[in-house]
């Protein structure tokens, strides 16, 4: 399990609305190559570590607006589970992230390439972190996906 700390230079509610959707965690969580929303609740994650593909399916189970955020694995090949809390810092005009996430397989021992990723799992999340907060200061949040579609009109 990892547990890393950041604080951002944004207001909470700007932080939270960044932060909770899972459909975003692949701008910034190195690790998840693909989010999709199946319903309110529910989203499906793919990923490939060591040439072995995984998809899981999370169920938000915690989502106090402002305050807290998190998801279990209901299915699928890999276990994820994660929180995050959200502190206003200096009367509201910055926020603490506290994140804590967990993959662990269903079954058995995890390949050699699994057990590497986890084991690095800590400072993978704070790197992810760091990519989060710089994007989300810098205001380029969703650029990615712009840059993207400009790239293929012009080519």
């Amino acid at each position: 399990m990892a547990h890393q700390k950041i604080d951002i230079n944004l207001p909470l509610s700007k932080v939270y609305e960044l932060m909770s959707s899972p459909c975003d965690f692949p701008k910034y969580l190195e690790g998840i190559n693909e989010v999709n929303k199946i319903n309110s609740q529910s989203f499906e994650y793919a990923t490939e570590i060591g040439g072995e593909e995984f998809r899981w399916v999370t169920n938000i189970i915690d989502d106090l607006r402002n305050t807290r955020f998190a998801w279990i694995t209901i299915n699928g090949n890999l276990n994820q589970t994660g929180t995050i809390r959200f502190t206003p810092l200096n009367n509201g005009s910055r926020t603490r992230v506290d994140f804590s996430l967990d993959y662990r397989t269903f079954f058995g021992a995890p390949s050699e390439e699994l057990a590497k990723f986890i084991e690095t799992l800590p400072d993978t999340l704070t790197a992810s972190l760091e990519k989060f907060r710089d994007l989300a200061e810098a205001g380029t949040f969703g650029d990615k996906e712009e840059v993207k579609a400009e790239e293929e009109v012009t080519a």
